[in-house]
């Protein structure tokens, strides 16, 4: 269990953190979610772990939205809106390290440059695209686990990537290399 959890933390972390726009919104995501599925699957068969997993962080990024929305429309009647600035990011020590394979640093710039327009781009997108792409094209998953991940039908997920897809082209051709 220890070791699929550790292999899919960083992932699930980003993209946690590409919906919700927040570094610690995303780890406290990502620790509910770790806690709530060995508590509830842990005695599954290793080969379930993988979609059980991301239906558990879909569903807690799911709830994050539900519970975003309701302190924001109740927030400003009660004077709780959010006006708390965003924690300063503190940088990520891999981002150190030096690049084993020797690539320049004008290359390493270019390709920071890239993921950084990705990012951004994955950010804007409605958030069922976005979680439908990151299933599909990080996750790997197919159209129908996917679907069930997200509690939706195929035909759903096959609009939002989609749309997806088309979309990030659009915002991202100039960055093509």
């Amino acid at each position: 269990m220890e070791t699929f959890l550790t292999s899919v933390q960083g992932r699930a972390f980003r993209m946690a953190e590409i919906a919700t726009k927040s570094r610690d919104d995303a780890l406290d995501i990502v620790q509910d979610t770790m806690y709530d599925f060995v508590r509830r699957y842990r005695r599954h068969d290793d080969k379930e772990w993988h979609p059980l997993f991301f239906r558990v962080l879909q569903n807690k990024i799911r709830d994050w939205y539900r519970r975003t929305a309701i302190r924001r429309r109740f927030g400003g009647w009660l004077s709780l809106g959010s006006k708390s600035a965003e924690p300063e990011r503190t940088e990520d020590p891999f981002d150190q390290v030096a690049d084993s394979k020797g690539k320049s640093p004008e290359h390493n710039l270019e390709l920071q440059d890239s993921l950084n327009h990705l990012s951004n781009a994955l950010k804007n997108l409605p958030h069922k695209q976005q979680q439908v792409f990151l299933m599909r094209a990080w996750e790997g998953f197919s159209t129908k686990e996917t679907a069930t991940i997200m509690k939706c039908s195929a035909g759903t997920v096959k609009t939002h990537y989609w749309r997806a897809l088309n979309t990030l082209q659009e915002k991202l051709k100039d960055h093509r290399s």
